[in-house]
This record gives C-alpha cells, sequence and structure tokens, in this order.
C-alpha cells in the first residue's frame, strides 16, 4: 500500500496511506505528531477518523513511553499498563503460549462489557466514596 501523503510539520512524520481524510482527524494527528515521545513516524491506515484522545486508525510509536488507551476509550475497551517484574530476557523466544494463555484469561467483546467482574472486596472499599460523590450530585432526569 503506498503512502498517499506525509505531514512534515510536526517533530515526526506523520505517513497517510489514504487520500480520505476529514480535517478534525488531520488536525489530531498533527497534534500527536507533536509529542515528544513519539518515535519514527506515526502511520495512518486508510479507516482513519477521529477519536478520544487519539486518532482512530493511527499506529502510534513511542519511546520511553505507553499510552494505553490512546485509541479504544471510543469503544470502552477498558485497557490498562502495568509494570511487571520480568525482564524480555525471561520471556521464551515464541510468545504463542503466553499470547493463548492471555486471551483464554481475559474477556473481551462488548458483551463482556454487561458482566460485572469487579471483587466484592473491591466495590465495598470504594463504596463510602462513590456515596459521598452520589449524594452531591443526584441524577437528573
Amino acid at each position: 500500500m503506498p503512502i498517499h501523503k506525509i505531514i512534515t510539520k510536526g517533530k515526526v512524520p506523520v505517513k497517510i496511506y489514504t487520500d480520505e481524510i476529514d480535517s478534525a482527524a488531520f488536525q489530531q494527528l498533527y497534534n500527536l505528531s507533536q509529542l515528544p515521545f513519539i518515535h519514527s513516524h506515526i502511520a495512518v491506515i486508510p479507516d482513519v477518523h477521529v477519536g478520544k484522545g487519539a486518532t482512530v486508525g493511527s499506529v502510534i510509536p513511542t519511546l520511553g513511553a505507553i499510552i494505553p488507551a490512546a485509541v479504544g476509550v471510543d469503544i470502552g475497551c477498558g485497557m490498562n499498563a502495568m509494570r511487571l517484574s520480568i525482564k524480555a530476557h525471561d520471556l521464551p523466544d515464541n510468545l504463542r503460549s503466553l499470547r493463548l494463555f492471555i486471551e483464554e484469561a481475559i474477556p473481551v467483546g462488548f458483551n463482556m462489557h454487561k458482566q460485572d467482574r469487579a471483587k466484592q472486596s473491591t466495590v465495598t472499599g470504594l463504596a463510602v466514596g462513590l456515596h459521598s460523590i452520589l449524594g452531591k450530585h443526584k441524577k437528573i432526569r
């Protein structure tokens, strides 16, 4: 797939692989290209459109930073970043079995958002603060 356009005004180039991009997405990509931790370039695929926080249909490589919810906030992906004690040399050469384990253990899909998976101990600990907030902000109908 050929690059159709490159935005070169930012700190890194934005390589766009489509001719069709709306002005809001274009501006959002330009804004992303200004961030100091973007590595190399931003790639933009043909289904690009403006998103919450970052442009949907973009690949945003970083150096020294992780953006766990740059894309996905729009559909409630519920992404999370976790610091682990393992290092790269602790991992096996082939990550297939690890990936399959993760896919089996972590619920995915729209139907999973309807299930209450929170631990009771977590919910109980948050209840006091939640009741205080709800008391101050009555539901408007």
